[in-house]
């Protein structure tokens, strides 16, 4: 995978870019511009080597409805980096010639606009291959995606990673070779979209803890009565990781109304909610003595104010990696924990992918990734 480095030349070369810039919007402005400070570095870089930098990239609200980038291209303004934003791809050319002097940048409109871009349609890679010189990927969080902006655009012209991207790669492919004793812990829900997941590291990792709502289908599994907690969708055949001595799972919980109880006397009218505190220290025994952790996914119902075993989970990783053990983190409600906590800086790394993060620790690559080898 060739990077920035890599490039040749940079002085006014025009150079697409796709960001990541899918962030929150609220009453037409950006709420957090964390996503859009995370390419930043990208950006100054092709800018102070004289490039020409057309940006890309997708915006959706949490009902999934497309957004225009323009409060994206207002909040761009105002960190320092002059914009010149275009609702309509097919007049960029132009404005690439005549307005992108000065160190301006060009960001497209939605790309989810366009039909072509999540059908991958060849004609549309091709207009958009056709506004620059070279490609930049610089947007890990959607390299799981087949759309054209992703995989089409990368195969028509000379491509390379931006630096988070290439960070995110480098950081996360240390849990193929980690330093031990390693720790996985697997949270959240959906074991629909996390079994690969866990079926893996079940082999690579020294010690697997499975807490959040993933615990209740192996509470089910086990014949526990789980009474009215939210379980997955489907079988998962758990039983056959049942009695392995890596696994470990939440020893009591906190049900719906604030009660702890021990899982083995749950009743039919209780709801989990999330870990108990005899489960929190176990985990802190564990985490003291492992030397590599990743972890994805929180302990209980994060969305639902059940949140401190999880933000006290991320004060014992933070503090591991004080102690010196490496440590990677991801997933929207970890992330929203350690933000809260203003503890970002305690981690050896913080992965921004989300479902991308999943299929890359899944899969060892992604359909982006794969695309900037051609």
């Amino acid at each position: 995978m060739k990077t920035l480095e890599d490039i040749p030349h940079l002085q006014g070369v025009r150079v697409l870019v796709r960001v990541d810039f899918n962030v929150p919007i609220k009453d037409g402005a950006v709420a957090d511009d964390t996503r859009i400070r995370a390419a930043m570095p990208t950006i100054d870089y092709l800018r102070a080597k004289g490039a020409k930098v057309i940006l890309m990239s997708h915006l959706e609200s949490n009902d999934h409805k497309d957004l225009s980038l323009e409060p994206v291209a207002d909040r761009l303004n105002k960190l320092g980096t002059p914009i010149v934003f275009v609702k309509n791809i097919r007049t960029a050319n132009d404005l690439i010639e005549n307005e992108l002097g000065n160190s301006r940048c060009m960001l497209l409109e939605n790309l989810r606009f366009f039909p072509g871009e999540k059908a991958n349609d060849p004609k549309f890679a091709k207009e958009l291959a056709s506004l620059g010189d070279i490609y930049v990927n610089e947007a890990f969080p959607v390299c799981h995606r087949e759309h054209a902006s992703i995989v089409g655009v990368p195969k028509l012209m000379p491509s390379y990673a931006g630096l988070r991207l290439e960070k995110e790669v480098a950081n996360l492919a240390k849990a193929f070779d980690p330093v031990r004793p390693f720790l996985f812990i697997l949270g959240g829900a959906k074991f629909e979209t996390k079994m690969p997941l866990l079926t893996k590291f079940m082999e690579l990792a020294d010690s697997v803890f499975v807490g959040g709502a993933l615990a209740n289908d192996f509470f089910k599994a086990m014949g526990y009565e789980v009474g009215q907690s939210l379980l997955s969708k489907g079988d998962f055949d758990l039983k056959r990781f049942v009695g392995n001595p890596k696994l470990a799972l939440p020893v009591d919980v906190v049900v719906q109304g604030g009660d702890k109880k021990r899982v083995s006397t749950l009743g039919k009218d209780d709801k989990i909610m999330d870990s108990g505190p005899a489960t929190v220290d176990a985990l802190h025994k564990k985490v003291d003595a492992s030397r590599f952790i990743l972890w994805n996914g929180p302990l209980g119902m994060y969305e639902s104010g059940f949140t401190e075993p999880t933000k006290e989970l991320a004060r014992m990783i933070g503090a591991a990696t004080l102690r010196g053990a490496t440590t990677i983190v991801g997933g929207g409600d970890t992330l929203a924990a350690i933000s809260s906590l203003g503890i970002d800086d305690q981690f050896t790394w913080i992965s921004t992918g989300g479902g991308a993060m999943l299929d890359f620790l899944a899969k060892g690559s992604l359909p982006g990734l794969k695309a900037l080898n051609n």
